[in-house]
């Protein structure tokens, strides 16, 4: 039997392009054996001195009717939440309390995005469809080891160079969005992909040009 490869599937419940990626799981290489690993957005946004696709007006329509036609392409059920960006923040503490298993991701995403629903004003429906009581989500999302963990998976992100989500990390290599999931599995058949040719070159091409802060 081979030898499965472990790999860190960077998500945050706010973004369209992780449940689109997460709908494409059964594409990934059948060798990786992915982790769900919940993660602040904002956090790595502000790590990063970066804006999300919904923070610039014209690139936030940009990108939800980006995702309503790749949702299409894939046969894929798709409907935006009735606000958006919302507060993710209550959700992810709730999936890292239970652990983050596959199935209450999966229900986490298809709620939201599979039938465009309001987390903050469907709450105890969002508990019951990830398989949590009222009364134990409220401790979960309230605890402090719980509150930590999710800052520690977003602080252990960015130390791994992770900008955004989605990203798959595997074997020391980072592919961020829904859309590299070819590029990735061919990477797991070819792990020396990055150490030749145009590839390598890349990561050695230097900064011409710098933008000046205005002020």
């Amino acid at each position: 039997m081979k030898q499965s490869i472990p790999a860190r599937w960077y998500f945050d419940l706010v973004s369209p392009f992780a449940y689109l990626h997460l709908k494409r799981f059964a594409e990934l290489h059948p060798a990786l054996d992915v982790e769900p690993v919940p993660v602040l957005f904002a956090g790595l946004l502000k790590h990063w001195d970066n804006k999300g696709p919904a923070e610039i007006v014209p690139k936030r329509l940009h990108t939800y009717r980006s995702c309503v036609w790749a949702a299409s392409q894939h046969g894929i059920p798709f409907r935006m939440p009735p606000r958006h960006p919302f507060n993710p923040l209550h959700a992810l503490r709730l999936l890292v309390g239970i652990g983050s298993p596959r199935a209450a991701v999966d229900a986490a995403f298809d709620f939201v995005f599979g039938e465009g629903r309001d987390v903050g004003a469907e709450w105890p429906l969002f508990c019951e469809r990830v398989g949590v009581a009222d009364d134990d989500a409220a401790r979960l999302i309230a605890d402090p080891a719980v509150k930590r963990r999710l800052m520690d998976n977003t602080a252990g992100a960015v130390a791994q160079g992770v900008f955004g989500v989605p990203t798959l990390a595997v074997r020391g290599q980072n592919f961020w969005g829904s859309d590299t999931i070819a590029w990735c599995n061919a990477f797991i058949d070819q792990p020396q992909m990055f150490e030749s040719g145009e590839m390598k070159r890349a990561a050695e091409i230097g900064i011409g040009a710098a933008r000046k802060e205005v002020g």
